[in-house]
């Protein structure tokens, strides 16, 4: 017997010994000492001996990890084993219905895993739990499974070389650090500094292959193989029909299994199966063609699939019918087969050793209806990437990878997009960087050619612009990170550019009538870096909401922000058009109010008039939540950590660094903010100048159905907002009990304004 003391008493644990003693071992049952000791442990404490040091807890075995448990139970420890106890046979079964039935299921809960995988889980422990595609050469004596493996292999390895090759290295190169601070250069020593975007934590798991069988001899001929079981497939399809319809059968041809009324369907099954998976392999490999030359075969193949994926999907209701499960809407919740049943030849347990290098290491295989689902919005977002029309201006570019991000698309398609984007350090594989860059900034074309590019800074500017489009094609909330980050090297790039200009071809400030290409080409890019780098501003404080990241408390500074980037904004784009145009500014006239004054003398381009909406919406919003905080006390950035001041600068950190825009602070913001007033608000109503412009701007972009649409999304917010506002004033000081709410009902950036009675 042992003595264990707890609490105040002392109580008697038994212990019984289950292992015979030997000469020199007692052994005993310790199971009631251990429970007693856990219930008495507190959270945070650990059992330890006397003996205990750091570099024994970390040489210790992790009960229950699979990667250092060795002791942990599976069901099979090797592959040979589990095929040797019969967990993947081949034939599945001597009964052929039954070995057709085994097979779909098979390569329904094949898809599952591939959705699996696709969505974040690793590839061993989701495609590769599939014994047959860990022994290729023990299906070849079975022609529709070993020819659907094959293809299946070759798919994935073409997916993971597409994410392999998009994936963005963290390369460090040594130049001098200029920063700019409050209008003058300050020159830091020689820094390392990273030009790549780093590696992404999902594209490092999603390319993981553990040596797994990826690729196998014979694999590239995978369609040759696939296309004759499905020739053999459609005969037994067509004798079939020929027989049901009591026509003479023009060929002998043994059938696909042994029951005749079963034919049919199983044919059908398995054909719109091994046709999903030939269509979509020559989705992914035609879409990874340079210059995207493969695009138009492309998305004919992703109409195809569509029809397959639409063909399967109906054919759960038959493949449930055998066995009796009752109609799709009864179940398919977690089932990874159309059928319901339970595949053969899968064991997530042998890649244990394998799994994702973070908890949770144990995955839960999405459904087979919600891997159909997966598969339709990818071929979905897919398609709109074959759409694309290569525009050649660096704006449409961005345009189109901000609307296409809208989708939320899943990794496959953003690196497919990255692919088609950046080929070989150019833009579609096609155009060099600084020809984009010539285009972008209005130059003329004789500009590409210029000896200029191979300036040292101008090459680092190509750089920074590979990073900007592949940081585009990466996930939101990565691609706000890497945004921010990047700001302070465009600002830089900004600042090098103009000492090694000026240092090679004097003051570049000074226009003149004769002024030599040079000159030009330097003005100009020096006017786009700046307006580019407002625009990557103004991406990084947008996708805060998207994001969710700011309260409604901080939604006012938030305003303010976008407010001063938006001026900047479109500052710098008038200024390159006005610039492209050889057109001087008018004397006397500050920027500020050349872009802000709606156009008395002469009207501003489309363009300028489209971000003066977003402009007007957006100092609207930070003058009401202004007047709400001033007169209502609501929407206060208050809180018992953080002050408004620490709010502030947590929020706008990266962007004060980069003094984006310069003698900008946390003061500026609250001596704006500091008098509004309802009354004020309402008499200068900048909702209603938002929505007049909305409106006027409709016939300029009458062809583009995203600017048509966007300028809807400014009128909704502009005059749900004018009518807001005009409560607030009116009866907000005689009626206490009104309400006053900010939703993203109509745009998922500009908030709109709800009044209710409490």
């Amino acid at each position: 017997m042992a003595d264990v003391c707890e609490g105040e008493g002392e109580r008697q644990v038994p212990i019984c010994p289950s292992i015979p003693s030997g000469e020199q071992t007692v052994w005993a049952d310790a199971s009631s000492l251990l429970h007693l000791a856990c219930n008495d442990l507190r959270d945070g404490e650990l059992i330890h001996g006397e003996n205990f040091n750091l570099f024994a807890a970390m040489s210790a075995l992790e009960i229950m990890d699979p990667k250092m448990d060795s002791g942990m139970v599976r069901t099979y420890y090797s592959v040979d084993e589990a095929i040797e106890y019969g967990a993947a046979p081949v034939p599945l079964s001597f009964d052929k219905t039954v070995d057709v039935q085994g097979t779909i299921d098979i390569m329904d809960h094949l898809l599952a895993c591939e959705a699996t995988w696709h969505k974040g889980c690793s590839l061993a422990q989701t495609v590769f739990s599939c014994l047959y595609l860990l022994r290729p050469d023990r299906t070849s004596s079975h022609a529709l499974l070993h020819s659907y493996c094959r293809v299946m292999r070759a798919s994935c390895n073409a997916v993971v070389c597409t994410v392999s090759d998009t994936r963005t290295n963290e390369v460090s190169r040594k130049q001098p650090l200029y920063l700019p601070c409050r209008g003058k250069v300050c020159v830091h020593s020689t820094l390392p500094r990273p030009h790549a975007v780093g590696f992404h934590w999902e594209e490092d798991l999603f390319t993981m292959t553990h040596g797994l069988p990826l690729k196998v001899d014979g694999d590239d001929k995978c369609l040759t193989m696939l296309h004759a079981v499905e020739e053999t497939i459609a005969r037994q399809l067509r004798a079939c029909k020929a027989i049901l319809s009591k026509k003479r059968v023009t060929e002998d041809i043994e059938p696909l299994q042994n029951n005749p009324d079963l034919e049919e369907g199983f044919c059908k099954s398995l054909l719109c199966r091994l046709r999903f998976r030939k269509h979509f392999y020559h989705v992914v490999t035609n879409m990874k063609r340079p210059q995207g030359r493969g695009l138009e075969l492309a998305k004919k193949h992703i109409a195809c699939c569509f029809e397959e994926l639409d063909s399967m999907i109906k054919s759960a209701e038959f493949l449930r019918s055998i066995n009796a499960l009752g109609t799709l809407e009864d179940g398919m919740k977690s089932e990874t087969t159309a059928s319901g049943s339970q595949p053969v030849g899968f064991d997530s347990t042998l890649n244990s050793r394998l799994s994702a290098p973070t908890p949770p290491r144990a995955i839960e295989t999405i459904s087979w209806k919600k891997a159909a689902e997966y598969f339709q919005k990818l071929l979905h977002e897919l398609e709109i990437i074959c759409s694309y029309n290569l525009d050649p201006v660096f704006e449409g570019v961005l345009r189109f990878v901000v609307e296409f991000q809208k989708f939320q698309p899943e990794l496959v398609a953003r690196a497919h997009l990255q692919h088609l984007l950046v080929q070989d350090g150019k833009l579609y594989g096609r155009d060099s960087v600084f020809a984009v860059i010539c285009k972008a900034s209005l130059l003329p074309e004789v500009a590409k050619n210029h000896d200029i590019q191979k300036n040292e800074t101008v090459v680092q500017l190509g750089q920074l612009l590979i990073t900007l489009l592949r940081v585009l094609c990466t996930n939101i909330s990565w691609q706000r990170r890497k945004l921010g980050k990047i700001l302070q090297d465009w600002r830089i790039i900004h600042v090098q550019l103009e000492l090694a200009f000026r240092e090679e071809f004097g003051d570049i400030a000074a226009t003149s009538s004769n002024e030599n290409i040079c000159m030009k080409i330097c003005r100009h890019i020096l006017i786009w870096v700046e307006e580019q780098t407002y625009w990557i501003a103004s991406r990084f404080l947008m996708l805060g909401f998207e994001l969710d990241l700011y309260s409604t408390g901080e939604y006012c500074m938030v305003y303010w922000y976008i407010y001063i980037i938006l001026i900047k904004l479109a500052e710098k784009t008038h200024m390159r058009a006005m610039t492209s145009n050889e057109i001087s500014k008018r004397k006397g006239k500050k920027k500020r109010d050349l872009v802000k004054d709606g156009g008395k003398d002469y009207q501003l381009p489309p363009a300028i008039l489209f971000l003066q909406c977003h402009l007007y919406l957006a100092e609207g919003l930070t003058m009401m939540l202004a007047a709400l905080r001033n007169e209502k006390q609501i929407y206060l950035s208050t809180g018992p950590f953080n002050s408004e001041h620490e709010r502030f600068v947590q929020h706008f950190e990266l962007l004060l660094k980069a003094c984006l825009p310069d003698h900008v602070s946390y003061y500026s913001f609250e001596e704006t903010t500091a008098h509004a007033r309802l009354s004020n608000v309402s008499m200068y109503n900048c909702f209603k100048e938002a929505q007049r412009i909305a409106k006027e701007l409709r016939s300029s972009f009458s062809n583009d159905s995203d600017k048509m649409a966007e300028l809807r999304r400014i009128e909704q917010v502009a005059e749900h907002n004018s009518v807001a506002l005009g409560l607030i004033s009116r009866l907000g000081t005689v009626d206490p009990s009104l309400k006053v709410q900010f939703e993203f009902s109509h745009h998922p950036f500009f908030a709109t304004a709800v009044v209710k009675r409490s």
